[in-house]
């Protein structure tokens, strides 16, 4: 490897270690709680809710592929991070922007922002994807592309267990059926939406929500790209064969 391959290789270690990290006593308090909220609502609203944002991503996920661009697949490694961190800056200040605006109006336009954020993630992961350089045509770098942003929007249970299907995707996707139904919706949207609750509860509040939104969805989006970058390089290590 050359010094930024070992570099990268020195941040992946460390990524794999705290996304491996044992919930801490806050985790496993908050985790019991939002389960018990979980069952006091009602199986005909986790139904609807799990519906609802199957739907929303679904649509964002097969609409996204037809506005990312190709790759010079000539482009080195350490090119293509550069790349990918602009990127990622980009869409940070996208979402901030888009928060704050959404969190001036309260409620409704509050409510807004949950379909507006969710594609601007899909459409990062995406882009983020291709300088990577795989086809993002293909079903299963799709569902990869599911299992990324379920990694980042998990409690830390339910993070270490996605964590074993990316670790393990060259055994896993050669066994995964061409059906995007089977992906388990109900536990990915229960997770997202608990993950992100008390954040962006307070957004709902005229002007503060403003502040709030900004703030929340740039960490959001900062986080799902160290995230995917970490994922990728994951793949990039395992293809060429280093030891992990």
């Amino acid at each position: 490897m050359d010094l930024y391959e070992r570099k990268i290789s020195r941040e992946l270690v460390q990524w794999q270690k705290k996304i491996n990290r044992k919930p801490s006593f806050t985790n496993r308090v908050t985790r019991s709680l939002q389960q018990r909220v979980n069952r006091i609502i009602p199986e005909k609203a986790h139904q609807a809710i799990t519906t609802t944002i199957k739907q929303m991503v679904r649509a964002v996920l097969f609409g996204a592929k037809q506005t990312t661009s190709a790759l010079d697949q000539d482009m080195s490694l350490q090119k293509r991070e550069q790349t990918v961190l602009e990127r990622i800056e980009f869409f940070k200040r996208t979402a901030a922007a888009e928060g704050g605006l959404t969190g001036l109006g309260g409620i409704l336009l509050g409510l807004a922002d949950f379909p507006l954020l969710i594609g601007l993630k899909i459409k990062l992961l995406f882009e983020i994807a291709a300088l990577y350089g795989h086809d993002i045509n293909d079903f299963k770098e799709r569902l990869y592309i599911l299992y990324i942003f379920q990694l980042s929007f998990s409690s830390q249970h339910n993070r270490r267990e996605v964590y074993k299907h990316l670790e393990n995707w060259k055994e896993l996707s050669s066994n995964i059926p061409d059906d995007i139904h089977l992906f388990d919706w109900r536990n990915f949207q229960q997770e997202y939406r608990d993950y992100i609750d008390l954040a962006k509860m307070a957004q709902l509040l005229p002007v503060v929500g403003a502040v709030v939104g900004l703030v929340v969805n740039y960490r959001l989006i900062n986080q799902l790209g160290e995230t995917a970058m970490n994922a990728y390089r994951m793949r990039w290590k395992l293809e060429k064969g280093l030891a992990q």
